[in-house]
């Protein structure tokens, strides 16, 4: 049961709101926050206001149904409303506890994705590529900006790693549910007995961090530029534009070499280091707050195995919801990856309630 002061106060913060931005007396800085705000609780208004007025209805009707003096059209008329009415709040129940499970301030964030051969050799890097290709059509359908920051090619044609920036609305939100180890499973164009082979790769989800989430001293940085060692254009070899760059205090490093500039490798290599170094305390926060982490879906952990493709059997499956789909080529084409990606918020939902209540 959600406590009626919660409810209340939806209803007073929006009325509270409207009441505001109507009246043009706000502080400007703070108009886009505040108008998203209104905007959200928009939304679930209408079920707030008739959750509160549920019980006043439920004993009108109940005053109708006791009355003996009322026919018994009119006493099975309000018989049938109460019952719908009872079904309803149960309803508007579940939409009001979703609305109200803690937001991860994350989702509304842009995506860095992390995309790394796992055990299974050339194979795994093809199956890299494979993925790669899969996250390009989801982002076209819809209509992401999608950019490459870092590719490293494998001698098979595949890839050994992958790295890109996703822009959008509530990226992060829709992405953060591909972390963790794909699995492959194939008969490779290399094998002459037409035995299926298992390969893995890693895909990691970093929200991207601004500066005013993470800041970097440059005290704390050890820059080292080098030569490019693969494929960028003429400049590979002939100068020192290639970058790597060592947070001191954690350890973390990043190689950035793609571009011919080395001001635009330093400036690729600080956005990777920025969402890893967020991702680390982000982290360390979760584990605090929650001895086990896996009341969670999505939670990032890169060593955990949520999906094999079988293409043999030309299906896919997400061992976190116990989904399977026989619609592998679908899934890689981006077309039905929507469906495994609702049925994970569902469920994501489903565990956030249970350990609400």
């Amino acid at each position: 049961m959600i406590p009626i002061d919660k409810v209340k106060k939806i209803v007073d913060r929006y009325n509270s709101l409207e009441k505001e931005l109507s009246s043009g007396e706000f502080d400007p800085k703070k108009f886009a926050q505040k108008s998203k705000e209104y905007s959200s609780l928009k939304d679930i208004i209408n079920t707030a206001k008739e959750f509160l007025n549920f019980e006043k209805n439920k004993k009108e009707l109940k005053n109708l149904i006791n009355d003996k003096s009322n026919d018994k059209d009119m006493i099975s008329l309000a018989q049938i409303e109460l019952d719908s009415a009872e079904l309803k709040k149960a309803k508007q129940e579940k939409e009001l506890k979703i609305f109200l499970l803690p937001k991860d301030k994350d989702d509304e964030k842009n995506a860095i994705v992390e995309i790394r051969a796992g055990t299974g050799g050339l194979e795994a890097t093809l199956f890299v590529s494979d993925l790669f290709r899969m996250y390009e059509k989801v982002c076209s359908k819809k209509r992401w900006d999608m950019e490459i920051i870092n590719i490293s090619k494998s001698d098979a044609g595949g890839f050994k790693e992958v790295i890109f920036s996703v822009k959008g609305d509530n990226i992060y939100s829709y992405l953060k549910y591909e972390s963790g180890v794909h699995r492959v499973q194939r008969v490779p164009s290399t094998e002459a007995q037409g035995r299926v082979h298992t390969s893995a790769a890693t895909v990691a989800i970093l929200p991207e961090a601004e500066d005013v989430d993470v800041k970097i001293n440059e005290t704390d940085l050890r820059i080292d530029v080098f030569r490019s060692s693969g494929p960028g254009g003429q400049s590979v070899n002939t100068t020192d534009s290639a970058v790597r760059v060592t947070h001191i205090p954690t350890g973390v490093v990043v190689t950035q070499q793609d571009e011919k500039s080395q001001h635009k490798n330093k400036s690729k290599a600080l956005k990777i280091l920025r969402a890893r170094l967020y991702e680390m305390e982000k982290s360390k926060k979760e584990k605090e707050r929650s001895s086990d982490r896996k009341n969670q879906i999505g939670t990032g952990d890169r060593s955990e195995r949520i999906r094999t493709y079988n293409f043999p059997q030309g299906r896919v499956t997400d061992h976190r919801i116990n989904l399977t789909l026989h619609k592998l080529e679908e899934f890689l084409n981006g077309e039905i990856h929507q469906e495994i990606n609702e049925s994970l918020r569902l469920k994501d939902q489903d565990l956030k309630l249970k350990n609400l209540a």
